[in-house]
């Protein structure tokens, strides 16, 4: 018996079969192998093809199923197999409009997470893209039968159902104010169930056998949580990668009223409040390619870890990709302050700019807490940024709070997700007491780390 997931990203998909019992990965594979390109017309624009998702997904598919232990040679024995993948999860990357007509076909490139066009609606979210198409494209809204979530879609192609979730209704932000078409709004369907099943046609694509059914999707986020386990009021997520995230789980309603982090409803029906970076790994990327082209990201790590805590007084704002809604929509662009042509080298930029990011959470999660939730354990997968050893202590140091690595990804959540849904866990608890802990961080150099964030912060808010 096995669950198939997909995480459907903005740098690339990534498919994971899980085997139920066990819980533990049979295989995954992610495509392409380098990012995917976004297309950006103008500044702080950002859009991809729907169908690259699709075509991403199919490659993807194609090679966990080459090496899955599900699947040999002989024909008739690897459709019997095939039929052991009992249920399907989807992932995706939140905030994403795609426009559909009534035939199903997409009738302009996605306007994904990261563009920030909308922000002069007041919300950067998906509703605020689709008043954008309406005021700048309207022969495209008139066209417009529904609007779904880049997992939507996903689900969709797999099923031939336009639908969503609560969940997936929550992050649109859809606001009256708006003057927004509700009918151009997708049914909605519960995020653990039957959601709809595998049609012929998209089985002939994927390569595998009609009639398996969907049943979850969340977006990237909210899956990430219940991928590591994060369910209950108090508990805390994180990712970075090319945007980073805090997470919060809480039964509180409690809102930021400059919406600078935002509320959605969780996986299991709880409040998630969500803090977005959208400046984190890219920065990282951007320092490997214009700084330090000669390093690999190990050893931007090792020359990073020769400068000291607070880098003497060098700091770096990350907010270079895009308007961030924890600075209330503000594009103020990444920047260096304190450098010091005598005082400073190659090593300090670096650690700075990795010191910056993690301060730019910091700042997020201050927020938070004055929401009420309590950042005491934060937990993560082991990828990205979190690999980072310098990354990873800041955070620890800055906050005073224990990280927890996990052996786990979205992929695999979404498979796991899959398993909840079609009723193979009886608990989102039993899905998930395989996961394995792989480091434990504990804060130290508290006073070191929080002085360096305090002058940080002197640049951020002058």
């Amino acid at each position: 018996m096995y669950l198939l997931g997909f995480d459907i990203g903005s740098s690339s998909v990534k498919v994971s079969l899980v085997e139920a019992a066990s819980g533990q990965v049979a295989a995954s594979a992610q495509y392409p192998k380098s990012e995917a390109p976004i297309i950006s017309h103008h500044a702080g624009w950002a859009e991809q093809e729907p169908e690259m998702w699709w075509q991403n997904a199919q490659a993807a598919l194609k090679e966990v199923l080459a090496k899955s232990p599900i699947t040999n040679h002989h024909t008739a024995q690897a459709d019997r197999k095939k039929s052991q993948i009992d249920a399907i999860g989807i992932s995706y990357q939140m905030h994403g409009l795609v426009c559909v007509d009534k035939a199903g076909e997409v009738l302009r490139p996605a306007i994904i997470w990261c563009d920030s066009r909308a922000a002069q609606y007041g919300t950067n979210f998906t509703a605020g893209k689709l008043r954008w198409v309406k005021d700048n494209e309207p022969d495209i809204y008139a066209r417009t039968y529904k609007i779904m979530l880049p997992g939507d879609y996903i689900a969709y192609r797999l099923t031939g159902r336009m639908c969503t979730t609560a969940s997936g209704i929550s992050e649109m932000d859809w606001r009256d104010e708006l003057g927004l078409d509700r009918d151009k709004l997708p049914q909605i369907v519960e995020t653990f169930g039957e959601q709809g099943c595998l049609t012929e046609e998209a089985a002939q694509w994927l390569g595998l056998q009609a009639g398996i059914p969907v049943t979850y999707r969340a977006g990237d986020q909210p899956n990430n949580a219940l991928s590591l386990g994060v369910l209950h009021s108090g508990e805390i997520a994180s990712t970075a990668g090319t945007s980073g995230v805090v997470y919060g789980v809480t039964d509180s309603t409690a809102k930021d009223p400059l919406a600078r982090v935002n509320n959605f409803i969780h996986v299991n029906g709880l409040t998630g409040i969500l803090l977005c970076i959208n400046g984190t790994g890219i920065l990282n990327s951007w320092m490997h390619h214009n700084v330090a082209p000669d390093l690999s990201y190990p050893q931007m790590n090792d020359e990073a870890a020769k400068a000291p805590i607070g880098c003497k007084g060098l700091s770096v704002l990350p907010f270079g990709n895009g308007a961030e809604r924890m600075l209330q929509n503000e594009e103020r662009g990444c920047s260096i302050h304190g450098l010091s042509f005598t005082q400073h080298k190659r090593a300090h930029l670096l650690r700075a700019a990795q010191e910056g990011i993690v301060f730019s959470f910091m700042y997020g999660i201050e927020i938070m807490e004055q929401m009420g939730l309590k950042v005491s354990t934060i937990h993560a997968g082991n990828a990205n940024m979190f690999l980072s050893p310098i990354f990873r202590e800041t955070l620890a140091g800055v906050s005073g709070a224990t990280i927890l690595l996990h052996d786990t990804d979205g992929a695999a959540g979404a498979a796991k997700g899959a398993g909840i849904g079609a009723g193979i866990y009886k608990t989102p608890e039993e899905a998930f007491d395989t996961l394995k802990i792989l480091e434990k961080i504990e804060p130290k150099n508290q006073t070191q780390y929080k002085a360096a964030y305090e002058q940080w912060k002197k640049y951020l808010t002058k």
